[in-house]
């Protein structure tokens, strides 16, 4: 029977440079972030962390597209039914994401979106970790899992953060789309902190 990646040491998942050590982390920052959002009031350190999430949630599920769903599909007998039922969660995220962004903080259907993104990133997380990861660790080794380990930290250092709901789940659209939205996402973002400071 398959182990959870949370359940394992460092070492079991490979070291700290594989990709199952890498998606961990992530996930932790990620509940980290949630919980706190969760535990603030109305304000702009509430805003912040919701930012911070964002960015991380969408530069990660990017990476996954792009490097990590494809060795899955590869490796794994039945990585395309596994994986296709993660790139819907990551759609349906995608989706509420980019309707929270267009409504003004405080406003209730906002705070509903965020409570049911939340609900489904913890679910995604616990596909990924509990299912889905477990099975490419039982197909590869641990070189390859440093491997693509690099390659997705690569992809998620200049991946886009914010959501674009039309754009592509697989390589290579995803990929060939990436490039400009992560420039348009990045300048935002940088634009978004300046703001805040000068404030």
């Amino acid at each position: 029977m398959t182990r959870s990646i949370a359940e394992q040491t460092v070492e079991e998942l490979g070291g700290p440079d594989s990709v199952l050590a890498r998606q961990r982390r992530d996930h932790v920052e990620m509940d980290r972030l949630m919980d706190r959002y969760r535990a603030l009031e109305d304000g702009e350190e509430r805003e912040r962390v919701l930012k911070e999430t964002v960015q991380l949630v969408f530069s990660h599920a990017f990476a996954e597209e792009t490097v990590l769903w494809p060795a899955v599909r590869r490796s794994v007998p039945d990585g395309e039914e596994l994986t296709s039922r993660v790139e819907e969660e990551h759609q349906q995220i995608n989706d509420l994401v980019a309707g929270i962004e267009r409504l003004a903080p405080g406003e209730p259907e906002r705070e509903e979106k965020v409570r049911r993104a939340f609900a489904l990133v913890q679910e995604d997380i616990r596909d990924e970790e509990d299912l889905l990861l477990p099975r490419l660790q039982e197909a590869v080794d641990t070189a390859q899992l440093r491997r693509l380990g690099a390659a997705w930290e690569t992809v998620r250092r200049t991946a886009p953060t914010h959501p674009h709901p039309v754009v592509p789940r697989r390589p290579p659209g995803n990929a060939l789309l990436g490039v400009p939205l992560s420039l348009y996402d990045r300048i935002r973002d940088a634009l978004g902190r300046r703001g805040s400071k000068a404030a």
